[in-house]
């Protein structure tokens, strides 16, 4: 299983930015849409735990396949080893969240 990939994909979330790692990324079937599939959380062999992929896990139970809004994902990376999720406050800086769909079907049809 060593050549299963892994997808850290890092996207907005009302306001914060989530970071998760997945073994599936693509388009979908949903227009303007990313599909994201199987969700990798980190298991904990210490009695450290990390509150903020504790409540990304907890989020994420039991979902099979999430789908995200093309213009909510900031980036998509394809790496060799898991990080830890998490979840972040967006501050200041150059990352900001679209406040519209980048194309909407049937806009400038009159017909």
């Amino acid at each position: 299983m060593a050549d299963e990939k892994l997808y850290k994909v890092i996207f907005m979330n009302q306001g914060q930015v989530y970071e998760v790692y997945a073994r599936g990324v693509g388009h979908g079937s949903l227009f303007g849409f990313v599909e994201i599939e199987e969700l990798v959380f980190g298991e904990r062999t210490t009695v450290v735990v990390d509150p903020s992929e504790e409540r990304i896990k907890t989020e994420f139970e039991g979902v099979k396949r999430t789908y995200l809004p093309m213009h909510s994902v900031i980036r998509i990376d394809e790496v060799d080893k898991q990080g830890a999720s998490k979840i972040s406050k967006v501050e200041g800086g150059n990352v900001a969240q679209f406040p519209m769909p980048v194309y909407t079907p049937g806009e400038g049809n009159t017909k």
